[in-house]
This record gives C-alpha cells, sequence and structure tokens, in this order.
C-alpha cells in the first residue's frame, strides 16, 4: 500500500502507536515490572554513557580508545582478569569438591571464609594483601631473596583479582557437587575406568556449566575491581594501571568525556568476553543433555 497523503501516513502513526500502548497495557504486569526496573537500572545508564561520549567526534573517540595508555590498561585489566579467573576456576573447583567430599574439623569456618571477599570491603582487602605480599610481608619476604616483587606489581594485580573471583566458582560448582550421585562414579570405577578417566568422562561434563558460570562471574567482578587493585598495584602506566583506575584518573582531570570513552570500551569489550562465555556454557549443557 502506498501512502500519497499526510493524512494516511498521520492514520498509520496513530494505528501504530496505538497497538503498541495496548500491546504495553495487556502484558502481564510481572513483565511491566522487569522491564520498568531494567530500563532504570540498567538500559538508561548504559544510554547515557553511551550518548556522552559520542559528545565527541568520532575521530577524537577513537583517538582516546586507541591511545598507548588505554591499550596497555585494556591489556592489563582484562588479560589478568581473564587468567585469574581461569585460576579461580580451577581451585574454586578444587575448594568446592574438598568442602562437598570431605569432613574435617572447622568445616564450617572455612566455609564460612569462602564468602569473606563479599563481604569484606575492597580497600581493607587490598591493604591486607599488599601488607601480606609485600617484601617485609609474611609471604613477600620469601619471595624477596629471589628478586621476586609481588605487592605493587602486575602479579598483586592478579593476586587480588584472583581473591576476589575465587568465592563465584565456589559458590555456583558447589550445590551441583551436591548433586552429584557417587553411585555413578563407583559404576565407572567397577566398568574398569580409572580416576582420571572418572573425572573426565562422568564428573567433569556435568560440572563445566557450573564451572564457566563461576568463570564469567568472576571474570566480570574481577574487571570492575578497584579498592583493592589500586592499594596493591604502583598504578604505573604501561606496567600495572588497570583501566577503572585509568578512568578514575580522567575523572580527577574533569576529563568526563575520555572516562566515558575508557568506560564505553570495557563495556563493549566485557560484553563480547560474558557472550563467549555464555555461547560455551550453552554448548557444555547441550553436550550433558545427549
Amino acid at each position: 500500500m502506498t501512502l500519497s497523503t499526510p493524512t494516511q501516513v498521520r492514520s498509520v502513526k496513530r494505528s501504530f502507536w496505538k497497538r503498541v500502548g495496548q500491546t504495553f497495557v495487556n502484558a502481564p504486569w510481572n513483565w511491566i515490572v522487569m522491564l520498568g526496573y531494567l530500563s532504570v537500572m540498567l538500559l538508561l545508564p548504559l544510554a547515557a554513557m553511551f550518548f556522552k561520549a559520542l559528545e565527541l567526534p568520532l575521530s577524537e573517540v577513537w583517538q582516546i580508545a586507541t591511545s598507548p595508555i588505554a591499550l596497555s590498561t585494556y591489556d592489563v585489566t582484562f588479560t589478568t582478569a581473564f587468567l585469574s579467573a581461569l585460576i579461580g576456576g580451577v581451585f574454586g573447583t578444587l575448594v568446592a569438591w574438598v568442602l562437598v567430599r570431605y569432613d574435617f574439623p572447622l568445616k564450617r569456618v572455612v566455609d564460612a571464609s569462602i564468602d569473606l571477599p563479599f563481604a569484606l570491603p575492597t580497600a581493607v582487602a587490598g591493604l591486607t594483601l599488599a601488607t601480606l605480599y609485600s617484601e617485609k610481608g609474611w609471604i613477600g619476604s620469601l619471595f624477596a631473596p629471589f628478586g621476586i616483587k609481588i605487592a605493587f606489581t602486575r602479579l598483586g594485580v592478579a593476586i587480588a583479582m584472583t581473591f576476589i573471583s575465587l568465592p563465584f566458582v565456589v559458590r555456583t560448582v558447589q550445590p551441583v557437587l551436591s548433586e552429584m550421585e557417587k553411585d555413578i562414579e563407583e559404576a565407572a570405577w567397577s566398568l574398569g575406568a580409572s580416576r582420571f578417566q572418572t573425572f573426565w568422562r562422568v564428573i567433569l561434563p556435568p560440572l563445566l556449566p557450573s564451572i564457566l558460570t563461576g568463570i564469567a562471574l568472576g571474570f566480570s567482578r574481577a574487571v570492575g575491581e578497584y579498592g583493592s587493585t589500586v592499594i596493591i598495584s604502583s598504578n604505573t602506566p604501561f606496567r600495572d594501571l588497570i583501566a577503572p583506575i585509568l578512568v578514575f584518573q580522567r575523572l580527577e582531570q574533569y576529563d568526563y568525556s575520555g572516562a566515558t570513552v575508557i568506560g564505553v570500551v570495557m563495556l563493549l569489550i566485557s560484553l563480547l568476553l560474558l557472550l563467549l562465555i555464555n555461547f560455551l556454557q550453552a554448548w557444555g549443557q547441550r553436550y550433558n543433555a545427549r
């Protein structure tokens, strides 16, 4: 149909918005609440950040986003967070296994202490880690004679990120591991499978989606970490300066647009990596369903 008159155009627009309004009114109340909450708490802040970044010319946005110091902070932030999340995935699974399969003295205390990074203020965590891993600290002094410096280096940033990301893996793997029946493992042993084969073919596949979920949560938490990393790192550009600290430094210089550009780049990279991890998680669930 060809709209040849302005009256027809206005009629079609009114009909369209009328259908939109009816759809919104007739929608279940829980959908309305969900969309309203997501719009206010998530979509509008993200849209505001994008529009703030686009106040600058695209050439200037590209120059800020790809400046040498920005590229260095992306590398330090995302590479270190990803490696820390992987380390947390390995040791978090091991901790969850011990807590579920073994009984030992003070087990409840150990189980409760796993959640300590959730409740501990990040600045306190950074101060504790910096004191512990400094050259005169209890752990740092053991490595100092070998010329290994932990605190105020990129290694210290990795330790801080691992510290705050570990509980996510433990708490996502622990419930799945608790529901697994040991009869399946015993059946595999009775059929001649070794312990490694039992773990690789029987135990790991059901655990893989929860492990990937914990890694994704730990990674996203590590990327946005500020309080502990700002204390345990030296914040030196091209060494251990992370992107959240660079954003804060630009805000201190009243460079709000530049800080927003760095934030948008972090958002896009984090979103792409989380989509990739979610894709792997969905693949793991389909693999287990076969």
